[in-house]
């Protein structure tokens, strides 16, 4: 079961909630709302890979877009006094034909973003480094920075072997069928001369006591 299940879509309305939060007006709508989405998420991502973004949330009043950006390097978004920015924030704008509010927000410990310690260890493995080296270290650097499990999974044509195969690193526990446990689950490709490798991470934070649901309705 948990290994058909995905993390996040598990445990939505109940520890996690959605990263898109919006209704559409009329039901034909609704397709090209989550295609604008899609190229939301991919103009920002593509425009400032640099700058470590693992999660976009975007929420929408009436025709304003609200976009929460989280990035472990904000002041690449930043730029010098906002220039960069701004400059976004305008070319969402004509993206969707919609006023645009952005919302940058700072992820203090990269290491603990599952989707950012799958993506260095993607960019580790194009750049040759060795897969054995890159997932060890991914891992030790995790639970330095106060991780209670982390479990990383590498897939595919490893060191150029002619056979495809898995490979897998974990620390600590992952318990994946408690719905209350904090995990994050990341996924990345890293695209080598050999072919394409996936890596999959898990990382358990600790337990969360209180649900998405009360959390909601103490905000309205």
């Amino acid at each position: 079961m948990g290994q058909k299940v995905h993390v996040n879509g598990f445990r939505v309305g109940i520890t996690r909630g959605w990263e898109s939060r919006w209704y559409a007006k009329q039901k034909r709508e609704f397709g090209s709302l989550l295609l604008e989405d899609q190229r939301i998420r991919k103009a920002i991502k593509g425009e400032f890979k640099m700058a470590g973004i693992p999660k976009i949330e975007i929420e929408r009043q009436g025709e304003a877009v609200n976009i929460f950006v989280h990035a472990a390097r904000p002041g690449i978004l930043i730029g010098k006094r906002g220039a960069k920015v701004d400059k976004l924030r305008s070319d969402l704008e004509t993206l969707t034909g919609r006023a645009v509010k952005l919302d940058i927000r700072e992820i203090p410990k990269p290491e603990l973003s599952a989707q950012l310690v799958a993506e260095s260890v993607a960019e580790q493995l194009q750049k040759r480094s060795s897969y054995r080296r890159a997932i060890r270290r991914a891992v030790e650097l995790t639970m330095d920075k106060g991780a209670l499990g982390v479990r990383l999974m590498i897939s595919g044509r490893l060191g150029g072997s002619e056979m495809s195969r898995t490979e897998s690193v974990s620390e600590g526990s992952v318990p994946l069928q408690t719905l209350t446990a904090d995990i994050e689950f990341g996924l990345a490709e890293a695209h080598t001369t050999a072919g394409t490798i996936g890596v999959k991470c898990w990382i358990f934070k600790g337990m969360l006591d209180r649900r998405v649901k009360k959390t909601q309705e103490e905000r309205l």
